[in-house]
């Protein structure tokens, strides 16, 4: 019997599994359908990727299958088993770790709790996956993985300004406001709200969520410019009404730092 070189033993699975292309193109698909909520045609991935539809098809038709992708009047979009592999990967994310020096550095600066929230899109809500409780006796706490509508925070209303353009006026047309708020919302002021947010780089809010609470966040961004998380601060209103300026000023410097490490 004739001994095939390694090279060939390794080359002759990769023929039968699609090979390192195959991957690069699962990839590349869910890439590309994770940067639109409205989801990708055939012809239009196949145009986005440069890939024959042929050979894009026998992935596509697994990845449906097993439920990573959904498949509906001709339309593709994520589907439900990626969203479980992206929240296990986010559970073992480093990210946290990395900028709670920063958040640390935040809540001594301010002396209020500081917070940092990412977006989960499936759900529509921000979620706090870093708290730093801030030093005063009174203070604002909640435990991490608190979760909140978009439109009734700070943060929320932060990452929603910042999210992709396409599924940002999805959400506007859909949302239902649901949860009251102190200060009533509706998709007008949002909508105003969301512009302003983008002019100014940051967003804050005074007796928003509930009477006597304030809170001032601002963007983390990755080294390919993308609005990452939230980095934010929440307190009596008292106390953030009266050095609100300076306060907004220390949020900014610190979310700027905070993405400097992930440009490294």
């Amino acid at each position: 019997m004739r001994h095939q070189p390694e090279t060939e033993l390794v080359a002759e699975p990769e023929r039968r599994m699609g090979g390192p292309r195959s991957l690069t193109r699962i990839l590349g698909l869910f890439e590309v359908l994770s940067g639109t909520n409205a989801g990708m045609s055939l012809t239009e991935l196949s145009e986005t990727l440069g890939s024959p539809k042929s050979s894009l098809l026998h992935l596509l038709r697994p990845l449906v299958s097993e439920g990573y992708l959904t498949h509906e009047n001709g339309i593709y979009r994520l589907g439900a088993s990626l969203y479980r592999l992206a929240a296990g990967v986010l559970a073992n994310w480093d990210f946290p770790r990395l900028v709670r020096p920063f958040m640390a550095e935040l809540a001594q600066r301010t002396g209020e709790t500081a917070l940092l929230g990412v977006l989960n899109r499936e759900a529509e809500s921000l979620t706090y996956v870093e708290i730093i409780d801030g030093p005063h006796p009174i203070r604002y706490h909640i435990p991490v993985g608190t979760t909140r509508t978009l439109y009734a925070s700070a943060a929320g209303r932060l990452l929603l300004a910042y999210a992709d353009r396409d599924w940002c006026r999805s959400y506007l047309a859909s949302v239902i406001f649901k949860v009251r708020t102190a200060t009533p919302m509706t998709r007008a002021s949002l909508r105003r709200e969301i512009e302003a947010i983008r002019r100014e780089g940051m967003s804050w809010t005074i007796d928003v969520y509930t009477k006597g609470l304030s809170a001032i966040a601002a963007p983390v961004f990755d080294a390919a410019g993308h609005c990452v998380a939230s980095l934010s601060i929440a307190g009596p209103t008292d106390r953030v009404r009266n050095e609100l300026d300076s306060l907004r000023e220390i949020v900014r410097d610190v979310a700027s730092k905070a993405s400097g490490i992930l440009v490294r």
